[in-house]
């Protein structure tokens, strides 16, 4: 193989975002990420739901499954554990993720199955035209909540960490070049790998604009990301939010804990041992 480029990585069709997107660093990132990581193309698989950002898997030159609305960890799961070889990444919105998918992120975490889950948080519904999502804040205005929003939104980190997850990290969509390295780290993790990505929707929330979280986000200084407790504090702060890798260890993969052939010719003796 030659040395891949973003370029080499880009599909004949174009995202159709509205223009200034927090998606499209997202999709550059993604790109950047597998090229620089010398990933083969057709070992790479993107799985996405439903949201703005799912159609996701059409503007990459690797395989993609697009499935239904909160189901896209499912699918990579059942997708990894088919082909342990294959790089399995989850491109979902925080509805699709936090919200309808919630159990299954939960269960995600536990597991700590081989697979990247990089969030598209833009604490809105966009694909619907701008409804309360399950990361919006207290008293927000939208088309479902005329009145604000009465529930705490959701705290995606802290649940992560709570859960179980090996490697829960923060990355915002207006710095690429971060951003690349978060999905990159994520992706060399072995074990469940969390990126939640604050990311502008400029149609449908743009009160949460880039100036908006470039005033609001930070890099923390010496941070020991093996100490969950201090991940814990960092992700429950609520004025501004730090970036980076939060939290990062190394435990048994589910396909390690489970009594599955390496070889897949191995398979009908492991079938007829149930029988």
């Amino acid at each position: 193989m030659h040395e891949l480029s973003v370029e080499d990585l880009s599909s004949e069709t174009r995202p159709t975002w509205c223009g200034g997107c927090g998606n499209y660093p997202i999709l550059i990132a993604v790109k950047k990420a597998i090229a620089q990581l010398g990933l083969d193309p057709d070992k790479v698989v993107i799985v996405s739901g439903i949201g703005c950002g799912s159609s996701f898997p059409h503007w990459v030159r690797t395989y993609g499954f697009h499935t239904i609305h909160g189901r896209p960890i499912p699918l990579a799961s059942a997708l990894k554990m088919a082909n342990r070889e294959l790089t399995v990444l989850v491109t979902a919105g925080d509805g699709d993720t936090y919200g309808i998918g919630a159990n299954h992120f939960l269960h995600a975490m536990r597991r700590n199955l081989d697979i990247t889950v990089l969030v598209q948080n833009n604490n809105i519904y966009g694909l619907t035209e701008g409804q309360a999502s399950p990361t919006s804040e207290l008293g927000k205005v939208t088309k479902s909540t005329p009145y604000g929003v009465v529930e705490a939104p959701l705290n995606p980190l802290a649940v992560a960490l709570s859960a179980g997850a090996t490697f829960v990290a923060r990355a915002f969509s207006g710095n690429l070049q971060h951003l690349t390295e978060m999905v990159k780290a994520a992706i060399q993790h072995r074990g469940v790998a969390l990126v939640d990505v604050l990311q502008p929707c400029v149609t449908f929330n743009p009160a949460y604009s880039y100036e908006f979280w470039r005033n609001r986000t930070y890099l923390p200084g010496q941070h020991d990301a093996q100490d969950i407790h201090a991940a814990l504090r960092l992700a429950l702060e609520e004025d501004r939010r730090a970036l980076g890798v939060l939290y990062q260890v190394q435990k048994p993969t589910l396909l390690d804990m489970m009594p599955l052939p390496k070889e897949p010719g191995n398979l009908s003796r492991l079938m007829e041992s149930f029988v």
